[in-house]
Order: C-alpha cells, then structure tokens, then sequence
C-alpha cells in the first residue's frame, strides 16, 4: 500500500511540474488553455478514487467472510452491515466520479 501512495504522489508532483510548464507555455502562445490538463487530473482523482474504493471492498469483504467462516451462526448479524459497508464505499467513489466529471464539465 505504501508503495502505491508513493507511486501515486510521484505521479502527481510530476504532473503538476508539466502543468506548470504548459501554463508557462500556454501563457506566452496563447491565454490560459489548460483544459487537458484538466481533464487529466480530473481522470488520475478518479483513478485513485477507484483504487480507494477497491481496496475498502477487498478489506470488508475479506473481513466479513472471515467473521463466517469462524462463527457461521453469525451470518445474519454480519450480512447487514457488510451489504450496507459496501454500499456506502461505492457511493463515495460515484461521488468522486461525478466531481470529476463537474469539473471536467465546467471546461466545455
């Protein structure tokens, strides 16, 4: 997982360093057009957002199974709550999606 966040800051620090570069750019040839730059910040937010929201399932799902398989009587008790866990991961990544896409949206 660290090596993940590593990698992802890494990403981030040099896309940030090329988007500094493109604004100097865009700013001598032309005022401010940095709309793919945009769009692809806006497609690396979703990414992470996703990766996030796999790794939570992945977790609650092995937690849950893991709960089962040492107390089956339990199913009941931990089904609820697992289904409800996952409902509310999923519902953060299509809120980090539809960030994404406002943002992207207010470029056109």
């Amino acid at each position: 997982m660290k090596k993940m966040i590593v990698a992802a800051m890494t990403l981030l620090a040099s896309a940030a360093a090329v988007a500094e570069e493109a604004t100097t750019t865009a700013a001598v040839a032309t005022a401010g057009n940095d709309k793919g730059m945009l769009a692809m910040a806006a497609a690396i937010a979703i990414s992470i957002a996703v990766l996030g929201g796999t790794y939570a399932q992945s977790k609650a799902a092995s937690s849950a199974l893991e709960g089962v398989s040492r107390n089956p009587a339990a199913t009941d008790k931990i089904f609820t709550p697992f289904i409800l866990s996952l409902a509310l991961i999923e519902s953060l990544v299509i809120l980090a999606f539809l960030v994404s896409f406002v943002k992207i949206g207010g470029l056109l």
